[in-house]
């Protein structure tokens, strides 16, 4: 047993890693991650440009393929480098649903995400179009279609759930947008309810990024001000009381009556990017049942051997209010809404560069396969 296993067991957080590469699925890396507890994987243009340019692994498999353009190319190794991690996780994702069935947890774990492209962030139904296909090409009960938070986005959210696709929902940076994802996340339920769609089959996480708001929120305050640091995992608490009043309120209620899973936050960004700040100041402190923290390997490495999981603001109702209280102790120097705002534009285009990153490296690949 690890403290991964421990996370889980005793605390009911599911340790995700936040990084696939075809190295690590030729050498045995995720798998050995997942005998550590790892119980699910995320990906998202970064880290696929990352593996891409640090890589050979995917050298060989450019150079067989038959495709000319570099966006198809990407998407043929992005899906082969899902399926395949989904394989992985089958053993995880299995044992979720006996534990589903025998009403252990209220949620399926064992997922892999594939994110649509970037480029659609804005354009609802070529996002649904995308996650459709995708879902399709992948063609693995636990793989998750990621959808960014946008307005576009929301609903198309809505559509793919009622499709019966899982929905990792990403780039949500703010309360007010999250509460814009649980109702997609319940209308999307409903009307797969409607179309005679097994609830407990479809899956969706709550990406809520992290890390980002504080860099944003002490780039507006004074050296040693004590808010510092403080704003992201206050974020974090709010959210996870706006998450517990939602499932316990009455549409919820009735979906999980039908069969439904809970759609669990999941924390996301969960590195530290000040390097005064400890480097599990986005996981101890925000460890909560029924939610899920994925981390990049160096965070997931610090947590699965010095993490103290006990110390969680969200364990107790009256410490996670009294840190979520902290949000009011920003004004009137910082505009959390304008803050966070920006946040979105920010993530959104910092994805697509990737992506155009990611693109121009498959090209060059291509060109010297």
């Amino acid at each position: 047993m690890t403290k991964l296993n421990d996370l889980y067991d005793e605390f009911g957080q599911s340790p995700w890693i936040d990084n696939i590469r075809r190295d690590w699925l030729n050498d045995g890396t995720l798998a050995d991650l997942v005998r550590q507890g790892v119980r699910g994987v995320t990906s998202n243009p970064s880290i696929f440009a990352k593996a891409f340019a640090t890589s050979s692994a995917y050298d060989e498999l450019v150079a067989a393929s038959t495709q000319r353009d570099p966006e198809a190319l990407f998407e043929e190794l992005a899906v082969a480098d899902v399926r395949d991690a989904c394989d992985v996780t089958k053993s995880v994702f299995e044992e979720s649903r006996r534990d589903f069935a025998a009403r252990r947890r209220r949620y399926l774990d064992g997922f892999v995400s594939l994110e649509v492209s970037p480029r659609l962030a804005h354009d609802t139904a070529g996002t649904i179009a995308a996650a459709s296909r995708l879902n399709n090409l992948v063609g693995r009960p636990n793989v998750m279609i990621k959808i960014p938070a946008t307005l576009e986005g929301l609903p198309a959210i809505t559509e793919a759930l009622s499709r019966g696709i899982n929905v990792n929902v990403t780039l949500i940076f703010s309360l007010e947008r999250y509460e814009q994802v649980l109702n997609a996340w319940l209308a999307g339920l409903e009307a797969a309810a409607r179309e005679g769609h097994d609830l407990g089959a479809i899956a969706s996480v709550a990406s809520f990024f992290v890390s980002r708001v504080d860099a944003a929120v002490d780039a507006l305050l004074e050296d040693g001000d004590p808010r510092r640091g403080r704003s992201a995992n206050a974020q974090v608490a709010a959210a996870y009381e706006l998450y517990r009043a939602t499932i316990a309120g009455a549409r919820a209620q009735e979906l999980l009556t039908q069969g439904a899973q809970v759609q669990r936050p999941l924390w996301a960004s969960t590195s530290t990017k000040n390097p005064a700040y400890d480097e599990l100041l986005y996981v101890d402190t925000i460890v909560a049942d029924e939610t899920v923290n994925t981390m990049p390997d160096a965070t997931l490495q610090a947590a699965l051997h010095r993490g103290a999981f006990g110390k969680s603001a969200l364990r107790d109702a009256s410490t996670a209010r009294a840190l979520a209280d902290e949000l009011a102790l920003l004004t009137p120097q910082v505009s959390l809404a304008q803050v966070t705002t920006q946040l979105e534009i920010d993530g959104v285009r910092a994805f697509v560069d990737a992506y155009e990153e990611l693109l121009t490296t498959v090209a060059s690949k291509m060109r010297t396969s």
